[in-house]
């Protein structure tokens, strides 16, 4: 009998089944890790200089005696040439079907969530300027190139995407993470793995569940969310690439949740994950995660308790290597302390994974590997430029963007103005990899800013002067700076991150902080140049958004324009000469709040009432800059919202906007539908996204916007703990972002101001909005059923 175990799975296929009737606990064990090939102490996971001793050593062909799951990381761990490394794998993959009893190749994963992890791969966006864009089809085009390079090169499944919905950008993974808004983030991720799925390797949803949530912004911290915030911020994005995006793989988060780790906790791993969302695809262990149950949570006496808690939960296979699901479990279930059938449950799930992949074919791997790979094909770069072009937001600008012609003489300053690494995100190769082998060279062309500004303006004299460090109190370069601004036109001031993991660099997994201020003495820098009287263009190359009231809304000298981009990637730089220079005009939106001070964190644009500014408190947590905000080289107009009336609550709504470019120039817009729920059983954010569209309107153009709305989207948990719909009026409104409803003083139906801040408060910032629109939600408490749409479709004439 199955019944007693949950979960199980009953309809995989007769070979599998056979297959697995045959295994002997030996190679069930072995078909549920990993094996590190390379992995020798480098730092490219959480303690991996700790665990790598642990981890299995010797001749592969006995190391893979029983068979073996997963390669872990076979062209990532090290810079090895593709096409060599993909002979060996081809050769490797062979071996194991001629000498392994059962005939049963490894599966490959790989990381892949700034472009497959891998020398001479092409590098793209950090997911945080996925979310600037606002372009999920853009990030599925992107994720599509990915998978079809992964897959040549004999690679199965990637670990990407990232859902975590930022919640504290003192978090150091927040350049790795979408944005902050959970629809935004549901969206674009859906978005990714069909992309990368469509290539035929599978993507992992990571990090299952509440990662983000972590006290103060520590990685691997405790999370106190409450079951709701659970639900209602962590949960839908993970929920809306299962059931929307097809994902077939799962990664656990490495947190607890009020104190029961999630790599042991079966009501979220099962319970959740698969008896409630529906998954059924296979569940892997992020690195040394089963080992930390023992190591780092103290839940397991050792680890073979920790394999058992982990397995019995949900999670099927551990990675990168088998420190605990392989002779400690083993031996539990060779004493009877635990029951077979769990083993049976994982190894069912990993051979159907391997049988959709192709691995049980007969024929697998028959075939010759590639003899000529370019894994960074001008397709690549294309979608690259693209990508990072739609990602920069333009946070300020006094009439300094875009440069002006007769600016002949350029100061381009900082640490970031001539430095590929400055780039790319922390999953990038070279900054996740290459950094422990800094002689060799990148493998790809990747131009810095001051080879991109020397491209694009090629009569312009450029002067650099470096002026300080990323990190570090080292002022000596303040007055070649200073002196080089002084004799500019204009001066360029690119400063920000150093991408990295565990204490190398300023941002990334590991690099977490207290506060929001940027590092180093870069402020100081910028506020030298700036001194001068000549125009300062502030460019932040950076992995989260910083505290820079005093660059934004300081006395002067400021800096005249303020150009934000989220690590752009192997053609980032030729993206920012693009905006520089005007060839390009911006139309990132911010996907993150930018904070006023690191004292107001944790904060999300997605609050109650009592979350904002309001009479009963003397601080006034209101950010910077605004979730969804960003600068244009036009002015776009906003009017003629039409809404439905009505609609059911199991039903869907439309709301119209038409936009108008009022400007002299083509652009595009990222058009907004908010919403708010005025009265509810629970307490509901003030503002919440509704949907979003990114729309190319010429000059002096005007396009009508229309949004297809589920009435799901003002879905929340009641009292009860269902996830519901309930009747009443609802408000809905586009705009240029989350706060330009009350910025421009617009107001509802009854013409008050949809605002909570105290009087006086409110700062203007530029941004239009309609007026509000009122639909009133009629029937029953709706429940919301698996059946139920998430998306809202748009439609643009």
């Amino acid at each position: 009998m199955i019944a007693d175990i949950p979960a199980y799975p009953t309809a995989a296929s007769e070979h599998v089944h056979a297959l697995l009737a045959q295994m002997t606990l030996q190679e069930k064990a072995a078909q549920m890790v990993g094996y590190w090939l390379d992995q020798g102490g480098e730092l490219v996971a959480p303690m991996a200089d700790e665990m790598a001793s642990s981890a299995a050593s010797g001749a592969l062909a006995e190391i893979t005696r029983d068979g073996i799951g997963h390669y872990t990381r076979v062209y990532g761990t090290r810079p090895v040439e593709p096409v060599e490394r993909a002979a060996w794998l081809w050769s490797e993959q062979r071996r194991l079907k001629r000498e392994t009893r059962l005939g049963i190749p490894a599966l490959v994963h790989e990381e892949c969530l700034t472009g497959l992890a891998a020398w001479k791969a092409a590098t793209f966006p950090t997911p945080l300027a996925w979310g600037a864009s606002f372009d999920a089809e853009l990030v599925g085009e992107m994720a599509a190139l990915i998978g079809g390079s992964m897959r040549e090169l004999g690679i199965h499944q990637g670990l990407a995407p990232v859902l975590d919905v930022v919640r504290d950008p003192r978090w150091g993974r927040v350049d790795e993470c979408i944005g902050e808004d959970p629809y935004l983030v549901g969206t674009i991720g859906t978005s990714f793995v069909r992309g990368l799925q469509s290539a035929g390797v599978h993507a992992t949803l990571k990090h299952f569940l509440g990662y983000s949530g972590s006290r103060a912004g520590r990685n691997h911290a405790p999370v106190s969310a409450g079951p709701r915030e659970v639900a209602d911020v962590f949960l839908p994005p993970f929920e809306m690439a299962i059931r929307d995006g097809g994902a077939r793989g799962v990664m656990n988060s490495y947190t607890e949740i009020d104190g029961v780790p999630v790599a042991s906790d079966p009501e979220l791993l099962t319970g959740l994950l698969r008896e409630q969302l529906g998954f059924d695809g296979v569940v892997v262990a992020d690195y040394f995660a089963v080992a930390f149950l023992e190591v780092m949570h103290a839940v397991a006496a050792d680890r073979g308790d920790a394999a058992a808690l982990a397995l019995t939960a949900g999670i099927d296979v551990e990675l990168p290597s088998g420190d605990a699901y392989l002779a400690p479990l083993v031996d539990r279930v060779a004493s009877g302390a635990l029951d077979e059938r769990y083993l049976d449950r994982a190894v069912l799930r990993i051979l159907t994974q391997k049988e959709e992949l192709g691995l049980l074919a007969p024929d697998a791997f028959e075939g010759e590997p590639p003899s000529v790979v370019d894994l960074d094909t001008w397709r690549h770069r294309d979608v690259a430029r693209r990508l990072a072009a739609e990602s920069l937001v333009l946070l300020a600008n006094d009439g300094a963007l875009p440069l002006a012609a007769e600016a002949r003489r350029i100061a381009l300053i900082g640490p970031n103005a001539d430095s590929a690494e400055a780039l790319q995100g922390c999953y990038s190769f070279a900054n996740h990899v290459l950094a422990h082998h800094p002689d060799h060279e990148l493998g790809i062309e990747i131009p810095t800013v001051r080879a991109a500004l020397a491209a694009a303006l090629p009569e312009a004299e450029i002067v650099h002067v470096r002026g300080a460090e990323v990190e570090g109190d080292d002022r000596s370069g303040f007055e070649d700076a200073a002196q080089a601004a002084a004799s500019a036109d204009v001066a360029i001031v690119v400063v920000g991150d150093r991408a990295g993991l565990f204490g190398r660099g300023t941002v990334g997994e590991g690099n977490d902080v207290d506060v929001l201020d940027l590092p180093g003495v870069q402020r100081e820098l910028v506020a030298h140049v700036a001194a001068t009287g000549t125009p300062v263009v502030l460019v932040l190359l950076t992995g989260r958004p910083y505290a820079i009231e005093w660059a934004l809304e300081g006395t002067h000298p400021r800096p005249a324009a303020v150009l934000q981009a989220f690590f752009p990637g192997e053609a980032g730089a030729t993206a920012l000469a693009e905006v520089l220079t005007g060839s390009t005009a911006p139309s990132g939106r911010l996907p993150v709040s930018l904070p006023r001070s690191a004292g107001a964190q944790p904060y999300s644009y997605l609050r109650p009432i009592l979350g904002g500014a309001s009479d009963v408190t003397s601080a006034d947590p209101t950010p910077l800059r605004p979730f969804g905000f960003g600068l244009s080289y036009t002015t776009f107009d906003y009017a003629d919202l039409a809404a439905d009336g009505s609609a059911s609550t199991d039903g869907r709504f439309t709301a119209s906007v038409t936009v108008t470019n009022t400007g002299a120039r083509d652009a595009a817009e990222v058009v907004q539908l908010y919403g708010r729920d005025p009265v509810a059983s629970v307490t509901r954010p003030v503002v919440q996204l509704i949907g979003y569209a990114r729309v190319e309107i010429p000059a002096g153009g005007s396009r009508r916007v229309r949004f297809d709305v589920p009435a799901t989207r003002f879905a929340f948990t009641d009292r009860r703990m269902r996830r519901v719909v309930e009747p009443g009026e609802i408000q809905v409104w586009a705009a240029s972002h989350s706060e330009a409803l009350a910025s421009s003083a617009a107001s509802d139906a009854t013409g008050g101001a949809i605002s909570n801040r105290k009087r006086g408060a409110r700062r203007s910032l530029p941004g239009t909005a309609t007026a509000v629109g009122v639909v009133s939600l009629v029937g029953p408490v709706h429940e919301v059923t698996p059946e139920d749409g998430r998306i809202v479709a748009v439609t643009v004439d």
